[in-house]
């Protein structure tokens, strides 16, 4: 890909151009996150449960994952008007359907599709910037860019979409993503010009095979995580047989890549140590990074807020991660060692989960956690894209499109994987606490018997029947127990993750050959992913 082409019309100036590729990217990944802003209310308007809002987001990660290879082939046989205007126009009708539908099992579908299309998107849009950025430092701006972008994209719908769903009904966010993308099909058609990023290629021996192989094994990963707490795991047949077809399908897909000649990944980029210490540190992070859905059940199980005022509140986190993507491009521009970078950013993932393991109780004003929100964000920023950039570019050119793939399919595992670990530690947490307490619960307990009486007092004094008063005291007490649950589940879990971040950092510490890496862009040309 050449930046001579004259890809924009020559009337349009550079801010415009800018401004409307930032258009064309955004909405879609607004679209990413968007059923678990609000998971509450997204499950009530579908008439579902959480983990089905969940598997919706996963679902729109497995399109976006499964269909990265095969959408290159697309990429290239269509010129770039004209494919955006396809699947610009396929978005805005998904998201139509997605408005007018009541039936999760219509909504299902049509997310997954959502993430064939957000594919699609992406590799437009990188392309599009690589063409506009002419300087050396051109890939790690793009990829910062988008990265920082997707990293932000749930703490910036959860403050787009509070008012909304607040004051309407939730599928009012479907119609503002539905009219989000009238913009960008407006602009790029006037702005463009009918001509090719690449050279075309026919349409022909498409590995439709592999992507269905590939992507049903990916749904059957986020389905046996998410769901698999709720259904005891393998003593439900759903799970049992959901597992055996993944393991057959996992087998296949192997046997498959391994026979063919132009393998839809290219299992070869294992062979690489740096790229197998990429994938690791990418799991780990995602694992962290999810540890905001405790965070914010804390915010409002416990501390009582609303979901618009705890949507307030993660703009701290917002700001962190959009000043930690910054950071690390210009650690990256600087060419630091990668040793450096991830080592900064696990230190601060540690200080997050460990201030907020000692300052978490059933009272708390919210300004005392506006810094380790900021400290988780920035910790995750500075992570991300050095990450990704790193892990890509150390396998060959010729296979990057395959570790793009893999890197794409890590950053999925960590996402369900991060669902089923809190969906695990939450049930048995709780479980044991409440058992504990329970312990300790009786009428020969004088601090119950005292806690008790005193709670009965109080409600006498605000006029409440005396016949009533014991009945709201044991009422009381159950509440104030499972706060109490809430909370040591949500500081052992936080414990758990900190003693993870301690492993991590050690092995990074530890391994000799990770002293002198440094990323190296400019002989590369990666793939956006």
């Amino acid at each position: 890909m050449d930046n001579t082409i004259p890809i924009f019309k020559s009337w349009v100036p550079e801010w415009m151009i800018k401004i409307v590729l930032f258009i064309l990217l955004l909405p879609s990944i607004v679209l990413f996150f968007l059923p678990i802003t609000n998971i509450q209310a997204a499950a009530g308007y579908y008439g579902s449960e959480p983990a089905d809002m969940q598997f919706s987001v996963a679902l729109f990660y497995a399109g976006y994952v499964g269909f990265y290879s095969l959408e290159r082939r697309f990429f290239n046989y269509l010129a770039a008007r004209e494919y955006f205007i396809l699947f610009t126009f396929l978005l805005m009708l998904t998201s139509w359907i997605c408005y007018n539908t009541h039936e999760v099992y219509i909504f299902f579908p049509i997310r997954f599709i959502q993430g064939l299309l957000f594919a699609s998107t992406v590799n437009l849009s990188l392309s599009l910037m690589f063409t506009r950025l002419k300087s050396e430092r051109a890939r790690e701006v793009s990829f910062s860019v988008f990265f920082g972008l997707l990293i932000c994209a749930l703490p910036f719908n959860n403050i787009v979409t509070a008012d909304l769903i607040d004051n309407f009904n939730y599928n009012i966010v479907y119609k503002g993503a539905l009219f989000s993308y009238l913009p960008s099909l407006i602009f790029l058609p006037l702005t463009m010009n009918r001509i090719r990023l690449n050279i075309r290629f026919p349409l022909y021996k498409l590995d439709w095979q592999s992507f269905a192989i590939y992507s049903i094994g990916l749904a059957l990963i986020g389905y046996i995580l998410i769901f698999g707490q709720e259904y005891y795991w393998f003593g439900d047949p759903r799970i049992r047989y959901s597992m055996l077809s993944l393991i057959g399908l996992t087998a296949l897909f192997i046997i498959r890549q391994r026979a063919m000649k132009r393998p839809y990944i290219d299992l070869r980029i294992f062979r690489s140590r740096s790229f197998k210490a990429g994938l690791l540190i990418l799991f780990i992070m995602y694992i962290c990074r999810f540890v905001s859905g405790i965070t914010n059940g804390y915010f409002t199980s416990l501390l009582g807020f609303d979901p618009m005022h705890v949507s307030y509140i993660n703009a701290f986190n917002l700001f962190g991660l959009i000043s930690g993507t910054i950071i690390a491009a210009c650690l990256i521009i600087q060419k630091k060692n990668i040793r450096l970078i991830w080592s900064i950013g696990f230190i601060l993932l540690l200080i997050f989960h460990l201030i907020m393991f000692y300052h978490s109780d059933v009272q708390a004003d919210e300004y005392k956690y506006f810094i380790p929100l900021y400290i988780q964000g920035f910790g995750v920023g500075i992570i991300m894209v050095p990450t990704i950039i790193y892990t890509i570019s150390s396998v060959a050119v010729s296979r990057g499109t395959s570790a793009a793939a893999i890197s794409l399919a890590i950053r999925y595992l960590g996402f369900c994987g991060s669902i089923a670990l809190i969906n695990y530690f939450e049930l048995f947490g709780k479980s044991k606490h409440y058992n504990a307490f329970q312990d300790h619960l009786s009428v020969l307990d004088y601090p119950v018997v005292h806690h008790m009486q005193t709670q009965a007092n109080i409600l006498l004094s605000k006029g409440l029947h005396p016949g009533l008063s014991s009945k709201a005291t044991d009422k009381l007490l159950i509440s104030t127990l499972n706060k109490q649950d809430q909370l040591r589940f949500a500081m052992d879990y936080y414990e758990l993750i900190a003693w993870l971040i301690v492993g991590i950092l050690l092995l990074i510490s530890l391994s000799p050959y990770l002293g002198k890496t440094i990323i190296r862009l400019r002989s590369r040309r990666l793939s956006p992913a």
